[in-house]
């Protein structure tokens, strides 16, 4: 009997979802624990045919551009920083980059992501001097700075969030990306020697918002956490953007162990059936956020095209250079036309776009 009614239960939940009702925490814990992999697919599915009624799936090529690996920070699921003073620690020049960047524009890319760690020794100038100059000689769209950086530049520079995005922004700073957000509950970020914690990140959000800077969300899973913290991450996102409406985006992706020291303690990626259940969540979750990316670069792209049908409309980056969790493992590689082609193939339309979701105009 308590089978049964608890079938039934999740039947009723899955039914208010549908239409478009916000959950408790416990009721989403028992949709992701017990409602069938084809129900939460089709539900998430029609919403994506709902937002986005022209059966286009985005994608953007662009460039990641890591400035500098020094950090601060000493996360243990990071196989990317290194300690400030450390042999192995580089600042790229403003040449450096603008080569990167000039390469990029070469195969067809629209802009760069550029993330780097917390350096203590950048003066603001490095940045809101490299952000004017890669404006004025490409005029290109610039996603830069995790709200992990920006709360590492307003600690170290002694200014708040909102004086620091003021004057990236004022140097020609557009979007900012999700990074950083792992997850958003403090039990797990101390455990994982996070700096920023959960609202210092909700935070640089929310003043990014308030300036008019669109943003990126992102959740990380698998590296030790529980359902419910990952539901509170769904949440305090869903919160905010009722607040500010500033994310554009979402991206859920999976933890990648090699060469992390966390890696000893969870060596194993999480299984693609797991990654797809709780993208196909995030979609439902968190409506009020217009689009949902899957991450191919650490499921593979055999998931990543599975992932269309789980309520993602972007299928994320061609990443013609990426340093952070190609470190970690994640070795996935894919061209323009693989994407295309996948896009296709799954049965829609590919439609190249800019960090911002603006789409770019078809080749002639």
């Amino acid at each position: 009997m308590t089978t049964i009614a608890a079938a039934e239960s999740t039947t009723e939940l899955l039914s208010r979802i549908a239409a478009r009702e916000h959950l408790a925490p416990g009721e989403w814990l028992q949709v992701i624990e017990q409602a069938p992999t084809e129900d939460l697919q089709d539900i998430a599915d029609r919403l994506r045919a709902e937002l986005h009624p022209d059966n286009y799936v985005t994608y953007v090529v662009d460039r990641n551009i890591n400035y500098t690996n020094v950090c601060f920070s000493v996360c243990n699921f990071c196989a990317f920083y290194r300690k400030p003073g450390h042999s192995e620690g580089y600042v790229l020049d403003y040449e450096e980059i603008y080569s990167k960047v000039e390469e990029m524009l070469e195969v067809g890319g629209s802009g760069i992501l550029m993330q780097g760690g917390l350096h203590p020794d950048l003066p603001l100038d490095y940045y809101t001097g490299l952000l004017s100059e890669l404006k004025k000689r490409y005029g290109i769209h610039l996603h830069c700075f995790s709200p992990t950086e920006i709360y590492g530049m307003a600690k170290t520079f002694g200014m708040t969030y909102e004086t620091v995005l003021k004057e990236l922004k004022a140097a020609g700073l557009d979007s900012l990306p999700g990074g950083g957000g792992e997850i958003l509950v403090d039990e797990i970020r101390r455990k994982r020697r996070t700096e920023c914690n959960s609202q210092e990140w909700l935070d640089v959000m929310e003043a990014a918002h308030g300036l008019g800077i669109p943003t990126t969300a992102t959740m990380m899973i698998g590296y030790g956490e529980t359902r419910p913290q990952r539901i509170e991450h769904l949440e305090k996102l869903y919160r905010l953007q009722q607040r500010t409406s500033g994310f554009i985006a979402f991206i859920p992706w999976t933890f990648q162990p090699d060469n992390t020291p966390i890696g000893r303690i969870i060596p194993t990626r999480l299984p693609g059936e797991e990654y797809l259940r709780w993208l196909a969540l995030s979609r439902i979750y968190l409506h009020n956020i217009p689009n949902v990316q899957v991450s191919w670069l650490t499921v593979g792209l055999e998931d990543g095209r599975r992932g269309l049908h789980f309520g993602a409309n972007d299928i994320g980056s061609t990443m013609i250079e990426e340093n952070v969790i190609s470190k970690a493992g994640a070795n996935h590689k894919a061209t323009e036309n693989m994407l295309r082609s996948v896009i296709l193939e799954e049965g829609f339309l590919p439609a190249k776009r800019k960090a911002d979701y603006s789409r770019l105009p078809a080749p002639g």
